[in-house]
């Protein structure tokens, strides 16, 4: 009776913040299913799709941990949907409920990445900014409510999320996909592996800051040029 209730409780013990952890509880499904918490509900904004991502695809070579295997084909199929539907089912929440759903939340993280989620919308547009909050935690979470808020077009809103939301789920299953498949023993590199996935996935985010800062000084010293 003891040893049933153990093997019960097992599937139980998850580490939701740990991406090898959801891989070897749920499999290819719980890639779906987090990416859909993570891009489409805001209480899913502390979940790990980066790294998620990435491990998964890592664990479709069978080089990181011989005792779990996914499939490639039917991982991307999940990645692809779960980031998809996630993203447009947050856009409509956010477009029924508008800004009430941010309100009711007490989390500071939360709400720096809603700001942060506007200045996007405002600086770059709605095509980029909905393009770049892909690769940025937390901003991909609530920009999706944000653009339903702000009244962006649903047309407008769809083309560009799935356009980033393929770039993005695809993008990091089939890197971590080709580098378990050409580095032996690259299990022992995984952390520091992911930590720079991640960071690189915030270059096209800082690139574009930097090119939106050059501009506005370009603009600012124009008057004074001509004064």
């Amino acid at each position: 009776m003891l040893t049933t209730a153990v093997h019960l409780s097992a599937p139980l013990a998850v580490n939701v913040l740990d991406a090898r952890s959801l891989l070897s509880a749920f499999g290819v499904l719980g890639v779906g299913v987090v990416l859909f918490a993570e891009t489409g509900l805001l209480i899913g904004f502390f979940l790990p799709g980066d790294s998620l991502l990435f491990t998964a695809g890592l664990l479709c070579t069978g080089a990181a941990d011989h005792s779990l295997k996914l499939s490639l084909a039917p991982l991307l199929v999940a990645a692809a949907v779960g980031a998809l539907a996630g993203s447009q089912c947050g856009y409509l929440l956010g477009r029924r409920a508008g800004g009430s759903l941010l309100a009711r939340s007490r989390s500071a993280r939360l709400h720096q990445g809603a700001k942060r989620a506007e200045e996007l919308l405002e600086d770059y547009g709605h095509a980029k900014a909905i393009v770049l909050a892909r690769f940025v935690p937390v901003v991909r979470t609530v920009l999706n409510p944000m653009a339903g808020a702000l009244g962006v077009p649903v047309r407008t809103f769809t083309v560009w999320q799935v356009a980033g939301g393929l770039v993005w789920s695809l993008g990091l299953t089939l890197a971590g996909y080709a580098l378990g498949s050409s580095v032996p023993s690259v299990d022992r590199y995984l952390l520091p592996m992911v930590a720079v996935i991640v960071a690189l996935s915030l270059i096209p985010l800082a690139s574009e800051m930097y090119r939106s800062r050059r501009a506005s000084k370009a603009e600012s010293r124009e008057p004074e040029a001509r004064g």
